[in-house]
């Protein structure tokens, strides 16, 4: 192993105590359609049986839009002025929402005997048009709430309605699962227009102007309608299932888009992925989004479902099947922000880039997801066919490797641009790879395990890690394994490397871990005492020491010298599925398949501290290099990252403590100078009741003590006499404390109404707690009282004897 560094063994070891929840990315859209306010500032996304309000520059969730117990949210709609928002649910209600507060106005039944599939509000927002599952639509009063029309006349789900852009005109274009796009005149109820040209769905409407649209559909064709003469004027093939077309403003300069001359032009989005610029007048494709090389093979996986044109932005917003959200400036289609909104079951996460400013995700898909930390945009890195399985990032954060099941490693690559590429690309194993290691010390080779059960070291070629060769590469190099060595019976689990790449450990089903040489991948030693598989192996950054984790619920610790179990760590009542050291060495984090964290300090063998962030597996866990943040990855589709508040808590506690000894020597200033009102205030705020109860003494000892404290008691504010009736239960326990209870108690009851008493807080507890230890403090008195009677008594009695004996002998 290396050996310790004198300069940071120098330093002492700060022990973590708690970690705090900093962040949470979770998923915000489950599919639907998607909104933008008119400012370009908001996005609202469907999720469930919510509507969730994202910050569209920080990607960040503003709040939600949710009744307690509601059901899926079927349909939204935001008013043209960005001030209400009207859902439409499986319950069959319609809720009108402030989405600002956020504050449900008003909810009511949308009358539809199936639930609402669309809806639309007129440009003056006094109109809402609900399509519904059960072939009609309805058209709702938005200022009083009631239905003013049902037209019926559909065939089947009514899944697109859009009111005409000229309100003068009252006309509602509605289309369903009969291909044609019906035109209603609101003010007779009736069906007036059949625009039949569909051979398909139809997935969108636009209007150019008040007598022209747009339609796409999934017949592969875009038509352009004169709605004068109710006729066609034009039908666009565009050879892909379309999605949704967008038309261009004609006032903007897209030039780079094909856009030589005046007229319509539209944007096409649907299952190629791409975007398309098209020219109505020619009926041509004038401009291509280019592909980039890695997406080339995966049609299917980047088919968009939307598309939409922000003009506040001048951006073009697409949402791909697989429900991310991508941003393209409109004059040139170039990204300029992705978002992710559905992660699926998380399989692993790491800290990447020189300040970990990002984290990089293997979701259970082939794609990667790379997070930028400070704005949430997300890149998509596309070259693996089947679902990735594990990851690591070398030391200096900008190479990492990933394995997956299509028995691949890849070697990606993070520019100055915080641009992710793929630089290589091994094959060898026989079965999917469940586990990848990277060297520590230097970029110079890689370590896999796979379901063959086989290990296998790759080199790493120099041409990769030299920035500038880096930069130069077209296509991924090809890897070839140096070694391979069949390692265990079953499944390997885990790999790691020591940090002085010398050593690499292996966790296998088996129950056993192995300990390998790196240079010829020679056995060395096995580490044998585990009941169950073992999902984790880790080497300490800082001794001769390898950490595992089994699915027996237990952590261990063994020494690399004689293979020895140093220490076992209980405390899981599940899977620990994986552990990393922390403190420099000096305490361990695992994760459990019970969605629990755990920091255990390695000398006590104590659990420190229990954290629950996650409800299913936590398969991802990982440390940055300030060794201040975490960053975990679960089954929930959650990545939280974990924020080390220990020397935050101390600072709390220490100015705590500072703020308890200046009221304490306060309190023992004002029981010096008698003044017993304020000491008696600042007692009750320091919420100790032996505080309190001293104050009280101290008053009683004066010389008109039950005067002054009388006094004082009934000058307290309500929620002080509260905290003084609490505090006098405990008092009344204690024999040696009842009299100050008592004349307490005394004071409030002859003071405060009855009443009044019932307004108290708690006041049914305290009086149940009162009264079996007063009537035991009155019999106590009854039989002192008894006592001395007696003694008196007696001693009377003496007395009288004493002074008839001295009668006689003076006799």
């Amino acid at each position: 192993m290396a050996e310790t560094d004198p300069a940071a063994a120098a330093v002492p070891v700060r022990f973590k105590s708690n970690y705090a929840a900093s962040r949470k990315i979770e998923p915000f859209y489950k599919g639907g359609r998607i909104q933008i306010s008119r400012d370009g500032k908001f996005m609202f996304c469907p999720c469930g049986s919510k509507v969730n309000v994202i910050d569209v520059e920080t990607g960040a969730l503003l709040h939600s839009l949710q009744q307690d117990e509601e059901e899926d949210v079927t349909a939204f709609v935001l008013s043209p002025d960005d001030e209400v928002l009207v859902t439409g649910s499986r319950a069959l209600l319609l809720r009108r929402w402030r989405w600002r507060e956020p504050r449900c106005e008003r909810s009511w039944r949308a009358v539809h005997s199936a639930p609402v599939a669309t809806m639309a509000l007129d440009p003056t927002a006094t109109l809402l048009a609900t399509g519904g599952c059960d072939s009609t639509i309805k058209v709702w009063d938005m200022s009083k709430h009631y239905c003013t029309h049902n037209l019926k006349g559909s065939s089947g789900v009514v899944h697109l309605v859009e009111f005409h852009p000229d309100i003068s005109r009252l006309q509602l274009l509605s289309s369903s699962i009969d291909y044609k796009i019906r035109i209603w005149d609101l003010r007779s109820s009736k069906c007036v227009a059949l625009l039949d040209g569909h051979f398909s769905a139809v997935t969108s409407l636009a209007f150019a102007d008040g007598n022209t649209l747009l339609s796409s559909g999934r017949d592969k064709i875009c038509m352009v309608w004169d709605l004068e003469t109710r006729q066609s004027k034009r039908t666009v093939p565009v050879y892909e299932t379309v999605e949704a077309a967008v038309l261009l403003p004609e006032e903007g300069d897209f030039s780079q888009l094909g856009v030589k001359k005046q007229g319509l032009h539209f944007v096409t989005a649907g299952s190629k992925g791409i975007l398309r610029v098209w020219d109505v007048a020619t009926a041509a494709c004038v401009h291509t989004q280019p592909v980039p090389f890695t997406l080339r093979e995966e049609p299917s996986e980047r088919s968009l479902s939307q598309c939409q044109f922000v003009p506040a932005r001048n951006e073009i917003l697409t949402v791909s099947v697989e429900h991310n959200i991508v941003f393209y400036d409109a004059p040139t289609l170039q990204l300029k922000k992705q978002l992710a909104g559905y992660n699926e079951e998380v399989l692993d996460v790491k800290f990447l880039g020189p300040g970990d400013s990002h984290i990089v995700v293997a979701t259970n898909s082939p794609q990667l997801k790379v997070f930028e930390l400070a704005t949430s945009h997300c890149q998509i890195l596309y070259g693996h066919t089947e679902t990735i399985l594990a990851l690591d990032v070398f030391r200096k954060g900008l190479m990492f490797v990933t394995s997956a099941k299509d028995r691949s490693i890849r070697v990606w690559r993070m520019g100055r641009a915080g641009r992710v590429t793929c630089v290589a690309q091994g094959l060898g194993h026989a079965h999917g790879v469940g586990a990848i290691a990277c060297s520590r010390l230097k970029e110079s080779f890689v370590v896999t395990s796979s379901q063959d059960c086989t290990i296998k070291i790759w080199n790493i070629p120099e041409s990769l890690t030299s920035k500038a060769k880096a930069a130069l590469i077209s296509s991924p190099e090809p890897l070839h394994a140096r070694v391979t060595e069949r390692g265990h019976d079953k499944d390997i689990n885990s790999v790691a490397v020591s940090p002085n790449d010398k050593l690499l450990a292996t966790g296998s089903q088996d129950r056993l871990a192995k300990l390998w040489s790196c240079s010829d991948c020679s056995l060395l030693g096995v580490f044998s005492g585990h009941k169950r598989g073992i999902w984790c192996v880790q080497f300490s950054p800082v001794d001769q020491v390898l950490a595992t984790s089994s699915a027996d619920g237990t952590l261990k610790l063994w020494g690399l010298r004689d293979f020895s179990c140093l220490k076992t760590f209980e405390g899981h009542d599940a899977s620990v599925l994986k552990i990393i050291f922390v403190s420099r060495g000096a305490q361990l984090l695992s994760s459990g398949s019970d969605g629990l964290l755990k920091l255990w300090t390695i000398k006590t063998n104590e659990c420190v501290k229990t954290l629950d962030g996650h409800e299913d597996k936590i398969w991802g866990l990982h440390s940055n290099k300030k060794d201040d943040m975490v960053v975990t990855a679960s089954s929930d589709s959650c990545i939280t990252l974990w924020q080390d508040v220990t020397e935050i808590e101390e600072k709390e506690a220490q100015a705590k403590q500072e703020e308890q000894i200046m009221k304490e020597q306060e309190l023992s200033n004002l029981l010096h100078e008698k003044r017993y009102l304020k000491a008696l205030g600042l007692a009750i705020s320091l919420d100790r009741p032996h505080t309190v109860l001293t104050v009280v003494k101290a008053i009683l000892r004066e010389p008109e003590g039950r005067r002054h404290l009388e006094e004082n008691i009934v000058r307290l504010r309500k929620d002080q006499k509260e905290a003084v009736l609490a505090f006098l239960v405990t008092w009344n326990t204690n024999s040696r404390n009842c009299h100050e209870a008592q004349a307490v108690m005394e004071t409030l009851l002859k003071h405060e109404a009855p009443d009044s008493l019932l307004q108290f807080s708690g006041i049914k507890s305290a009086v149940e707690s009162l009264l079996p230890y007063t009537e035991r403090h009155f019999q106590r008195l009854s039989r002192l009282l008894q006592a001395s009677t007696f003694i008196e008594f007696m001693w009377h009695n003496m007395r009288l004897a004493d002074v008839a004996q001295q009668d006689q002998g003076t006799l």
